[in-house]
């Protein structure tokens, strides 16, 4: 497995990690919610069904609301990571002469991948703050979750 591979799984093995903390520590709860609270429109008997349709809709926008914040962060994340290393490549690009040898392209190579490692690092180190300010807005709930 390449170096970059390596670096890609260790990536994505972290946020899962994380993004499994962040469920089983609010949206588990907040989906236990909503369901508690559909259940209970679906309880009224009296409303039509537009009317019930509404209420189930409501109980569901806080855990909309959230995963879609949790989503956006990722994303955020993720982007400003592959910009990062988009610059390694074009930095290393910028370098390459028009006829490269073996050894040349070897040595492209090896500062292209501790350029992108770097980035990873970079990243990896911003992941835990990132994750409290985002366990933090989670648990405020409902109208501390910004909309995205």
């Amino acid at each position: 497995m390449s170096t970059i591979n390596q670096q890609r799984q260790r990536v994505e093995q972290e946020i899962t990690s994380l993004v499994d903390n962040l469920d089983k520590s609010y949206m588990r709860k907040m989906q236990g919610q909503m369901h508690e609270c559909a259940a209970k429109c679906c309880q009224d008997t009296e409303s039509s069904m537009d009317v019930i349709q509404q209420c189930v809709e409501r109980c569901s926008k806080p855990v909309n609301k959230a995963q879609r914040y949790v989503q956006s962060e990722l994303e955020r994340l993720q982007n400003r990571l592959q910009r990062c290393v988009m610059d390694c490549n074009d930095s290393v690009k910028d370098k390459i002469p028009p006829n490269p040898n073996e050894e040349q392209i070897a040595k492209f190579t090896a500062e292209f991948e501790r350029c992108a490692i770097k980035c990873v690092d970079n990243s990896m180190d911003t992941l835990p703050g990132l994750f409290k300010a985002m366990k933090n807005v989670l648990s405020k709930g409902g109208s501390a979750i910004p909309d995205v």
